[in-house]
């Protein structure tokens, strides 16, 4: 099946763009870019038919060998890359969303500097996705796991020059890196036990074990997996990158959000589902970690005023989601919601990445409003982004996210209620932001007075509002109709044969959270249509929380006064000024300082004249002789 292509494609079109974009046009650099992401779609797409992924096969995972990496005694680790019904999930999602965003980043980064430096990162993430899906072992996995890390430190800082994206994509970076240490101890911990990565070795040897009673070293392996995967996934309390990784280009938002990066977290423990189901510990620490980032990130959104932190800490909501799903063993149900989020989160971001071409790099809700007559093609597809994150039926949302309050349920009803809490607030927040931007009176800055589309405050003069071209809002409509019908897409069905089958619920469960998402719309047009003054009467109102909430309940400033503060001084005043300025500088230039005093004692001797020569020979006479005598004496 020639599965290296997959990978390889997207790597050469970075390859191409990277080392001789410079010289090409933009059509060149489009073609390089988008065609070799249409490429490796089309591949995936006639891989999965030829083995039956389509009608009902693939019920055995597919492999292929390409060579031994390292061997070294009884530890082989090979490249060798795997398809299953996971790994068939996992790259529709990468190559067919990441196709639609490339595609609309054409016309997104139209006016922008380092067009072909942009494109060939693009590539590069996508590369590094795919082999982190179809590797089939945990190194090779860890491979494309450090890889989408590096590419988001790239993209996330794509506009190099601005403080605010470095400082942004330093944080993703380092942060990530305190997620990735624990992810490589799980590694280690689990080529010890098995002498070998290999996921199919592992796993079988796993499968006949007893579930742990107490915590033992598959619940060990368990929470440190899960520590790479509140990392790379932005879980509490690794989540605080991910919303300042708005600070890269729209498009790479979307990418990270939707189809990449954040998703690999949810993929690695749905990969490792044998070690979570022999540990009830790990499982619960999983679904307590997901609810209460799901929660917490919720209440957050709902005071944001940048269109895309809205997004992001949706995001980081949604993906909290997925880990309850997840830890509650309803892995087909968390893998599903990847998928319908997919559709809709791509959606919003690049949506509102179609807002902020329309205002001159606009990102405040309140300089928004009254734009649903001037680029409807992006309010109608935002309203369908809404209504499918927000779990209206029958749209795609609601029913993965269904499925994983169910599961919830069963599991342990106070996280459903959390959950459907959580849900009536999503509702609320996104909404909040599609009425603020589209309803009412315009309250941004008069037309005349904008300067450019200012793709993320970098953009051209286009001379007012105006809906994007057509390369932009076609993927929009495209990622529309998928939030809308995706959810028909039945993939707990399709991944029985991994995780077996859905359990029946309650048939009142569905209807509660169909009545808090719709609650949660209703007060929202009730609060920014009806009654624009209501939310600040009640900010005023309720100025303690509502601040705590508007400010992110302070964590970045709490990680700042007791982890980077203290990690920077210390470094600077112990290692820099004690350690390196004192001790080595001062050992270096202390040996320095010697050697001189001694030449210059000894340059002393080295006169010239021959009446000091005599004077020196005669004292080193006399030195000797007392010498000589203090031996004799001592005789």
């Amino acid at each position: 099946m020639q599965l290296w292509l997959i990978p390889l494609l997207p790597l050469a079109g970075f390859a191409v763009n990277g080392l001789f974009g410079r010289r090409f046009s933009k059509a060149v650099v489009n073609t390089i870019a988008v065609g070799s992401v249409l490429l490796s779609f089309l591949w995936v797409l006639k891989t999965l038919s030829a083995l039956g992924a389509f009608n009902g096969g693939l019920e055995e995972a597919y492999r292929e060998h390409y060579y031994t990496w390292i061997q070294s005694g009884a530890l082989s680790i090979n490249v060798d890359f795997a398809i299953d019904r996971l790994t068939a999930v996992w790259l529709m999602i990468v190559t067919g969303v990441g196709l639609l965003i490339h595609i609309y980043a054409v016309g997104y980064m139209a006016h922008e500097g380092g067009y072909y430096r942009f494109f060939a990162y693009l590539n590069l993430f996508m590369f590094f996705m795919l082999v982190l899906v179809l590797g089939a072992n945990f190194l090779l996995l860890f491979v494309g796991w450090e890889g989408v890390g590096l590419c988001s430190y790239l993209l996330i800082g794509f506009y190099f020059l601005e403080k605010f994206a470095t400082d942004a994509g330093n944080k993703a970076f380092i942060v990530n890196r305190i997620g990735d240490f624990g992810f490589a101890l799980a590694i280690f911990l689990i080529g010890v036990h098995f002498k070998s990565l290999d996921f199919s070795t592992v796993f079988s040897a796993i499968k006949p074990m007893p579930v742990e009673a107490e915590v033992g070293w598959i619940t060990a392996a368990g929470l440190l997996l899960l520590v790479g995967a509140t990392g790379k996934s932005a879980q509490i309390p690794l989540y605080v990158w991910l919303p300042d990784a708005m600070a890269g280009p729209t498009p790479v938002s979307a990418l990270i959000h939707a189809a990449t990066m954040v998703t690999a977290g949810v993929y690695m423990v749905a990969r490792s589902s044998q070690i979570y189901l022999h540990s009830a510990f790990s499982l619960d620490v999983v679904a307590i970690i997901g609810i209460a980032t799901a929660f917490i990130a919720a209440t957050i959104g709902l005071c944001q005023n940048d269109i895309k932190k809205v997004f992001a800490y949706s995001t980081v909501s949604q993906l909290g989601y997925m880990f309850v799903g997840l830890g509650t063993g309803a892995f087909s149900a968390g893998v599903f919601h990847v998928m319908t989020h997919a559709f809709f989160k791509a959606l919003l971001f690049l949506g509102a990445g179609s807002v902020i071409h329309a205002l001159s790099g606009e990102q405040d809700l309140r300089k928004m409003g009254g734009l649903a007559k001037k680029i409807p093609i992006t309010c109608i597809t935002l309203f369908c982004a809404g209504v499918a994150i927000a779990g209206v039926p029958p749209f795609s949302g609601f029913h993965s996210k269904d499925a994983i309050l169910e599961a919830a349920y069963e599991h342990a009803p106070w996280i459903y209620w959390v959950g459907v809490i959580t849900a009536g607030m999503t509702a609320f927040y996104v909404f909040r932001a599609l009425f603020l931007c589209f309803f009412g009176e315009y309250r941004g800055p008069a037309e005349e007075h904008m300067h450019g589309h200012g793709h993320d405050d970098h953009g051209h003069a286009h001379g007012g509002v105006h809906e994007s071209p057509a390369v932009m809002w076609v993927p929009l409509a495209i990622l529309a109709v998928l939030s809308l019908g995706g959810g028909y897409i039945n993939i707990p069905r399709f991944l029985e044969p991994l995780y077996g089958a859905e359990h029946d619920a309650p048939a009142w469960l569905m209807y509660v959270s169909v009545v808090a998402g719709l609650l949660g719309i209703a007060v929202a047009y009730l609060f920014y249509v009806v009654s624009p003054s209501l939310p600040e009467a009640l900010a005023k109102a309720f100025s303690g929380p509502y601040r705590w909430i508007y400010n992110k309940y302070y964590v970045d400033e709490f990680y700042d006064s007791t982890v980077v503060r203290p990690v920077v001084d210390g470094s600077r005043e112990v290692l820099w000024r004690g350690a390196d300025v004192d001790v080595i500088d001062g050992a270096v230039n202390g040996v320095g300082t010697f050697a001189r005093a001694t030449g210059a004692l000894l340059r002393r001797a080295q006169s010239g004249y021959i009446r000091s020569y005599a004077a020196w020979v005669l004292a080193g006479s006399i030195l000797v002789v007392v010498l000589m005598g203090f031996v004799w004496v001592g005789r």
